[in-house]
C-alpha cells in the first residue's frame, strides 16, 4: 500500500496552478520524487529549445519532493538551488529524478537529474531545502 504522506505530496503538487500550465506527473517515494513530461514548444526559447527555467522548474520539484517525502508535518522551502545545463531539449518526454542526499534538523540536500527519452542526462541540480513553521495541511492542497 503506497504511504498515504507521499500520496498527499503528489496531490499538492498536482493541484498547485503553475502545475496546470506544465502538465507534469509526479511520484513520491521516501528520499525520492520523479517528475515526466512532454515537452511542449510553448516553453521554447527562441532559438527553439526548451528554456532554461522549465529545466529548473523539474529539477527544483523533483529535488524539493525527494526533501519533504521525509518531512511530514512541515512544508520546506528551497533556500538555494544550482542548475547546470547540460545539453539542449528540442521535443519529447523528459524525466527529473530528485534524491535526498542529507538530512539535518533544519536543512535537507537534494540532487536532480533531467533526463531525455534516450536516458541522457540533459540538466542537473542540487539544492538546499529549509525546514519551514508552514504545517501541510489542506489549505495547501495536502489533502
Amino acid at each position: 500500500m503506497a504511504d498515504p504522506h507521499f500520496e498527499k505530496l503528489a496531490r499538492m503538487y498536482h493541484g498547485a496552478p503553475i502545475n496546470q500550465l506544465y502538465a507534469h506527473r509526479l511520484t513520491v517515494d521516501e528520499g525520492r520524487a520523479t517528475i515526466t513530461w512532454d515537452v511542449q514548444a510553448e516553453f521554447f526559447h527562441p532559438a527553439g529549445a526548451l528554456h532554461g527555467s522549465a529545466y529548473f522548474k523539474l529539477l527544483d520539484d523533483a529535488a524539493f519532493f525527494a526533501a519533504n517525502s521525509v518531512v511530514r508535518e512541515h512544508f520546506v522551502l528551497t533556500a538555494s538551488f544550482h542548475v547546470h545545463f547540460l545539453r539542449p531539449v528540442v521535443g519529447g518526454r523528459v524525466t527529473a529524478e530528485g534524491e535526498l542526499v542529507s538530512e539535518g534538523r533544519h536543512l535537507l540536500v537534494a540532487e536532480s537529474v533531467v533526463l531525455d527519452e534516450d536516458g541522457r542526462e540533459v540538466g542537473m541540480g542540487s539544492g538546499t531545502f529549509a525546514r519551514s513553521g508552514v504545517p501541510l495541511s489542506a489549505q495547501l492542497g495536502y489533502a
